[in-house]
Formats: C-alpha cells, structure tokens, sequence
C-alpha cells in the first residue's frame, strides 16, 4: 500500500500498471466486472472475514442470556471470569496469528484456509458438544475457536491480494474490512431473535445460546468444501518452483490465453517479487535461505526480531505497535464484546431492549466502514484517525458525566440512558470509518519491500495481544468504575490523536523512498530497488516494458544458466 512515485521501484510499477491499464482498462467497478471471476472467488473467501466478525459480536448477547448464565455459574457472575470466558477467544487468536504465517506458507494459501477452518470447526463442536462439562469446554473451545480465527484473519488477505490483478486489488482486500463488519452486525441480530427462544428468561431453554454458537458451523463447512475447488494463489505456486501451473492458474483467472501479454506480464512481475524475497533472505539470514519448514517457522521470529536492532526499523517498530495499541484501547472491543452489559448499565433494563440496541451497532459500525474505503486515499491517513480519535474520545467523556450524574437513578432518567446509549453508537460510526480499516492500512504501508511481511505480523500480534487484555479487564472495569472506564477510554483515545497527529507520517502517495527519508533509513528502500531492478532486467520483465518484445518465463538457455547462477543458493 505504500508504492507510487516516480522513481525507483515507485516508478517501475507506475510503468507496469500504466501498460497493463492500456490494454485492459482502469480501475474501479468496470475492472470488477472485467475481473469477475476473481470477485467471486476473492468474495467467497471473505467467508472468513465474517467468521471472524461474528465471533467479536456474537458472545455478547450470549453473556447476557438468562441459560447461559445458569449454565455457567461463577464464570458469568465473577467480573474476572467472565473476562476470561471472552478473552480467551482473543488469546488463541494471538497464537493462531503467529503461526498462519507458516501455515500459509509451507502448506499453500490455499491447504493454510483449510487448516483453519477445521480448527476453528473443531473449536466450535468442542463449545456444542461439551454442554454436560460446564465451563471447560467452553472456554477450551473458544481458545481453539481463536487459533481459527486469528488463522484466517491473516491468511485470507494474503490469498485474496494473491489471486486479484493489481487494478482491482485493493476493492478486494478491503472486502474482508466490510465482511468482518458484515459478521457482527449478523451476529448481534442473531442473538436478538434467539433470545425468544423459550420464552421468558426463567424458561429460556439452552438452544436460545447453542443455536448462536453451532450457527457458525454452517459457512465454515461452506467455507471449506468451496476451498477445495478454489485455485493456488499464483505467488505461492511461483515462489515454489510451479511455475507452469502458477501459468495456467493466471490463464483462468484472467480469462486469457496462457500466452497472452497481459498474463506474461503479471507472471513476471509475480517472479521478480519471488526472487526478490529469497535473495533478500539470502543476503540479511544466510543461514535460513534453504525453504525447508523448520527455516520458514524460525523466519518470522528471527526477522521480527531483527526490527528492533536498528534505530529507523525501531521507529517503524513503534508506530506499528502503538498505533494497535491505541485501537484497541480506544474500548471498541469493549463495546463489541460487552455491549448488552454497557446498555443495562445504561439503564435499559431489559434484556430485550439491550440486544435491539446492540444491533444497532452493527448497523452502524458496517455503514461507517463504507466511505473509509472509498475516500480513504484521497484524505489521507493523519486526518481520519486525528478527527475519529477525537470523536471518540468526546463520546467517552460525555458518556461518563451521564453515567456519573445518573448512575443511581436510572429508572427515573430514561432520556438521560437513551442519550448515552446514542454516544455508544456514535462512538461506533467514528471507529468504523477512521481507526477500523485506517490503523491496518498505516500499519502496511510503512515498511520496506523486504521487512514488510514480518512488520504486519508484528502489528497484527499486538492488536491481538491488547485485544486480549481489553476483553480481559473491562468487565472488572466496568463493575469497579462505571464511568471511570469511560474516563480512562477516552483519555487514552485522545492520546492516541496526540500520537498519531504528532508522532506518525503521513503515509499517502509516498514512495518508499520518501517513507525511508521520513523514518531516517536512507538506503535501505534504494538497496531493494537496486535488487528489483537488477531482477527485473534478468527475468526479461524491464524489456517488455521497454516495448522491447516479450522474453518469456522459460527465456533461452544463456538466460536460464544466468538465473541459476544469480540464485544458486538462495
């Protein structure tokens, strides 16, 4: 997300992306309907995206229902419990994104969607089955649950940005944004209409919180059954030497013959980018450059650490992990995962009225999202998370003076409840378009090509890990100080503004040369161009370019010998 420019790298790819937009169009909806058979696919498997939102909203209303609780005990009724009983989701989430990476890699996208679906399948007959041993397998089940979903929210993007042709890229990645959005909202209005289920509280049968748990199972299975027809990502057959079947992969996915230019074109770039990657292994971690699975699982820790011996890759480092750090503790997963309890807090006292006003976030938080990734790139990055973080922050103070002022008459105060239950949902609207979608896209963008991969796994790993303890402790939060949690969000949001308007680049439309010089780590961006470059040159991409006639994959044998020699090793 950080390319652009007009020189180095920046510059190749403008010249790529400008002959490939002259001979199939530009981007925008009628690239979609050209590439329409990678919408379907990319579409299909956002399925994961809305396992994953459903998740986040889904145990909320559960807590909150009368069966569950009896059929919990103590982990419903102790604040710290009952913090454990939704974190731990969060916990296995953390691992499951840990380990993704090397799922996705040693085993495919592909077989890597597989794997996940059946853990998190397995998580969910564990919580399903294991109704007559209480509280284990539920909390057994939702950890494992996790891994599943901290698998797919990593692996998905990768497969869909993979399988998609750059100009229409970015619509699809976003895609997964609005179907993890899609999912809560889903999940919040299914906890609605099955908290009927038997009746009054007193009689509510267990089903009113198993059917909510077991619905999952249905687009996991659909999930996985349609994986199996769906094709390797093009990169991950090319980066493991297919690269005849990564041909005719790209062959069905654009719709053209395996000889055409268009094809060609993006299986070099596809290759450069391969190689680029092994010889950069090569050169900063020697001794890892076999792709054996043990190499590929010790990668991403030893390149994660390696961010942090350098002063300008440390920057990064910050910005990276802060940035997670202030999303999560603006309280939005407070809100997602507690929000029935926020609401009785805010005097609608019925369980009924909760969850209808839980699914207004839904609602809310899935229509917010939407001119983030239209106008995103036209506003810049700094803007829309300064202004959100204040909205936000506003909205938490406001919502404690309520709480503070009316806490202990509540049934006398219904306007003052409804007027703090219409902050929550504009506390929602003001994260769904700025802090949702905008801290992944500056966590992206600030790395160089080389480190890129390890520095998103880094941030994501403390999103996850502040997530973790957000679900944790707000409920003894909110239980110890009902509107001091509100105060301690909303400093911390407008400390988050402070950060980001003050401390973090604007990230818009640089060039990864410009995002060196702003980070102090002039070279580092120049050196991986040289090396594209010199790639580019050898694989015969920078002649089709040229207009120099089209130099396939396979090349003559003298180019063959030289490629062997340049890689030997790597």
């Amino acid at each position: 997300m950080g390319g652009g420019g007009d020189s180095g790298a920046g510059g190749f790819y403008d010249a790529a992306l400008n002959k490939r937009q002259a001979m199939m169009g530009k981007s925008g909806p009628s690239a979609l309907i050209k590439n329409f058979r990678v919408f379907r696919i990319a579409a299909f498997a956002c399925i994961g995206g809305v396992l994953y939102g459903y998740n986040q909203g889904m145990f909320s209303g559960v807590l909150s229902m009368h069966s569950f609780n009896t059929h919990m005990g103590e982990y419903t009724t102790d604040e710290t419990k009952r913090g454990w009983l939704t974190a731990i989701l969060e916990l296995g989430a953390w691992l499951g994104t840990l380990l993704s990476g090397f799922l996705a890699e040693v085993l495919s996208r592909k077989y890597g969607v597989l794997v996940a679906c059946s853990v998190f399948i397995l998580g969910v007959v564990i919580q399903a089955t294991g109704v007559s041993a209480g509280h284990n397998s539920i909390l057994a089940g939702r950890f494992i649950t996790g891994m599943g979903v901290g698998s797919l929210a990593m692996i998905i993007p990768i497969y869909n940005s993979e399988v998609a042709p750059p100009e229409v890229r970015g619509a699809l990645v976003a895609t997964q944004q609005l179907a993890i959005c899609f999912g809560i909202m889903v999940s919040f209005w299914i906890d609605y209409g099955t908290n009927f289920i038997g009746g009054t509280a007193e009689t509510q049968s267990d089903a009113a919180w198993l059917v909510p748990i077991c619905l999952q199972l249905a687009p996991a299975v659909i999930l996985f059954v349609g994986m199996i027809f769906m094709p390797f990502s093009p990169r991950w057959l090319i980066h493991h030497g297919r690269e005849e079947e990564a041909r005719k992969v790209l062959s069905s996915l654009r719709g053209l013959s395996a000889d055409h230019e268009l094809v060609e074109l993006e299986f070099l770039e596809i290759k450069a980018q391969s190689l680029f990657e092994k010889r950069s292994i090569a050169e900063l971690f020697p001794e890892l450059r076999e792709q054996t699975a043990w190499n590929t699982f010790k990668l991403q820790f030893v390149a994660i650490r390696k961010l942090f011996q350098t002063r300008a890759m440390f920057k990064r480092v910050i910005v990276a992990t802060v940035t997670m750090f202030f999303q999560q503790w603006t309280g939005i997963n407070a809100v997602l995962y507690y929000a029935p309890f926020i609401f009785k807090q805010l005097g609608l006292s019925s369980n009924t009225t909760s969850l209808l006003a839980t699914g207004v976030v839904g609602i809310v938080m899935l229509i917010a999202t939407i001119p983030s990734v239209l106008w995103i790139d036209r506003v810049g990055r700094k803007p829309v998370l300064t202004i959100g973080a204040i909205g936000m922050g506003t909205c938490h103070l406001i919502i404690a003076v309520i709480v503070a002022r009316n806490m202990n008459q509540w049934a006398d105060q219904a306007a003052a409840g409804w007027a703090a239950v219409c902050m929550v949902w504009l506390f929602v609207i003001h994260f769904g378009y700025s802090w949702g979608p905008c801290a992944w896209i500056i966590v992206a963008e600030i790395w160089p090509l080389s480190t890129r991969p390890y520095g998103v796994a880094l941030g994501a790993s403390s999103n996850w890990m502040n997530n973790f303890i957000v679900g944790q402790v707000t409920p003894d939060m909110l239980a110890a100080m009902p509107y001091g949690t509100y105060i301690l969000f909303g400093v911390l949001t407008y400390l988050g503004a402070a950060f980001i308007w003050f401390l973090v680049p604007e990230t818009k439309r640089l060039t990864l040369e410009e995002m060196d010089l702003v980070f102090g780590s002039e070279g580092t961006a120049q050196a991986d161009f040289e090396r594209m470059a010199e790639i580019n040159t050898e694989i015969g991409l920078t002649q089709i370019l040229r207009g120099e006639g089209v130099v396939t994959a396979s090349g003559s044998d003298a180019e063959k010998t030289k490629a062997a020699e340049s890689t030997e090793g790597v």
